[in-house]
């Protein structure tokens, strides 16, 4: 062999060798395969007010400086604010605007209504390639529930424990004093609660309430084994399936005795004082004054309660705030819809590859994780005996941060708080014993046909429910037959033909999956 041609079979060797060792020197993109070679920056649509006080852009450059490394990207948040959110968030997805990540909520985020309409892309054939961490740990029987027309279109927060059923919060102590010694189990006992607070602490009002939310959803929660449906009717929910039995069967409290069960007992409530006589004006914010000790009653979910219990606590010692969740009364409580949170890749999106890489390392990625939802070890919070604590130099003003980020929360990467009450666990237990499993989670709701009946039926809610559910609407049988039939003239009927309709057409559905 010429000196030459052994020369050359050596070069080429070499060159061999020196590639071999790039390519298995070349940087993983995550566990998600794809070409990463151009810089882009990745939208993610999120509910809230963005912070103002610089924390949430300090934090987003420790985690953008993974993510350039990881997937040679960037993360940029979009902030869908609180005011008018809902009108907000639907016109920037129908808008045709690039966004890549979309927060979603089929309960409350009108998730199907934006698949009907094209807004999100089906992630069938990208989710293995480029989120395979989150396809791998998400089963098949959750991934059916995020379907739209046979195409998932979302990725759900399946791997966390919330509950966001509600009820009243009340103060223990005050409670005792009042002699009620046991945990409330119904709404008679409440009024007894709020009475007691009514002669004996003259600088208290015994439920500084707002009017811009109605306590009848609950109500019926308690008084019946109705089921409410995945429907937005405004100011009030209207329509419900008769009970976990008979789940198909759409039905509407509001044309029952119990809706005017309810308003007589809030006229009760209102003509004995236990809130403001403006309070169908009323600004006042329930919470800080319960916090006061000014108000004896609040209302919201049980994660709420979880962290207030704590801040009473502190902020009124003794006072051992309580719950009474609405279906502590009739044992009547679903699981929470593995969509009520979770994620989807807008239809516009430039970058969905990228975008579902970005995705895969935020939910399982620790250390990005806790970034996003915790913010920076010894400015956010301290570790001490495993709990996130307040560092001792910490100022609400200048180092709170949050990210709204309620898209792919996972219990594994969750670190407990000292700021969640620690006996939460026994309202969870109680709650795991009554449980039903959540039976609408693959009910896609169509309105297309009963769009502007649904929308007068919410303009009346908003009209008329307040005032019923604060007793200010004058003699209660009256109100609730004029609220009947302006819904009737709304076009009730019709919807509720409508929801029968799609309800029969599911309950076949779910039939024929169970005979499979």
């Amino acid at each position: 062999m010429s000196r030459f041609r052994k020369l050359t079979i050596s070069i080429l060797i070499a060159v061999m060798v020196i590639s071999l060792a790039a390519c298995g020197g070349k940087k993983e993109s995550s566990s998600a395969g794809g070409d990463t070679s151009q810089f882009v920056t990745i939208s993610f649509v999120v509910l809230g007010d963005k912070p103002k006080n610089g924390q949430f852009e300090k934090v987003m450059e420790k985690v953008n400086a993974i993510m350039k490394e990881k997937i040679n990207a960037e993360l940029q948040w979009k902030w869908v604010e609180w005011a008018d959110w809902q009108t907000k968030y639907n016109l920037l997805l129908a808008s045709g605007e690039p966004v890549d990540l979309v927060t979603i909520g089929t309960d409350w985020l009108d998730t199907w209504s934006n698949a009907q309409r094209g807004a999100f892309l089906p992630l069938d054939d990208l989710l293995p390639k480029y989120a395979p961490k989150t396809w791998k740990e998400i089963p098949q029987e959750d991934w059916a529930q995020s379907k739209y027309d046979g195409k998932i279109v979302l990725i759900p927060e399946n791997d966390y424990t919330q509950w966001i059923n509600h009820g009243f919060f009340y103060r223990g102590d005050w409670a005792k004093q009042a002699g009620i010694t046991e945990p409330i189990k119904d709404w008679n006992t409440i009024g007894k609660y709020l009475q007691w607070i009514k002669d004996n602490k003259p600088d208290v009002i015994p439920y500084d309430v707002q009017a811009s939310t109605s306590n009848f959803g609950g109500w019926v929660q308690s008084y019946t084994p109705h089921l409410e449906l995945p429907i937005s009717t405004g100011y009030m929910p209207i329509f419900n399936t008769e009970s976990y039995d008979d789940r198909y069967k759409v039905v509407s409290p509001v044309f029952e005795d119990t809706f005017l069960d309810f308003a007589k007992l809030m006229k009760d409530w209102a003509d004995k004082g236990y809130w403001r006589e403006d309070v169908l004006n009323n600004k006042n914010d329930a919470r800080n004054a319960l916090r006061a000790g000014q108000n004896g009653m609040d209302s919201h979910h049980t994660q709420t309660f979880s962290g207030l219990r704590v801040q009473m606590d502190k902020d009124q010692p003794g006072s051992e705030l309580m719950m009474y969740p609405f279906s502590r009364t009739s044992n009547n409580l679903l699981e929470m819809p593995i969509t009520h949170g979770g994620v989807s890749l807008g239809a516009h999106s430039k970058n969905p590859e990228r975008a579902l890489m970005a995705y895969d390392l935020i939910r399982n990625d620790k250390e990005v994780y806790q970034l996003i939802n915790y913010g920076m070890e010894g400015v956010q919070y301290d570790i001490k005996d495993g709990k996130r604590v307040l560092p001792a130099n910490y100022n609400e003003t200048n180092d709170s941060f949050y990210s709204d980020f309620w898209a792919g929360r996972m219990d594994k990467f969750e670190i407990p708080s000292d700021t969640t009450w620690d006996k939460i666990g026994t309202m969870y237990d109680e709650y795991d014993k009554i449980k039903k499993p959540y039976p609408y989670g693959q009910f896609v709701f169509d309105k297309t046909a009963i769009e502007s009946e649904l929308t007068a039926i919410s303009q009346v809610t908003g009209e008329m429910g307040p005032a019923i559910s604060y007793g200010k609407a004058g003699d209660p049988a009256q109100a609730v037959q004029e609220y009947r039939d302006k819904l009737k003239l709304a076009g009730y009927d019709k919807v509720i033909a409508e929801l029968q309709r799609q309800l029969d057409a599911y309950k076949a559905q779910m039939d024929s999956a169970d005979t499979k």
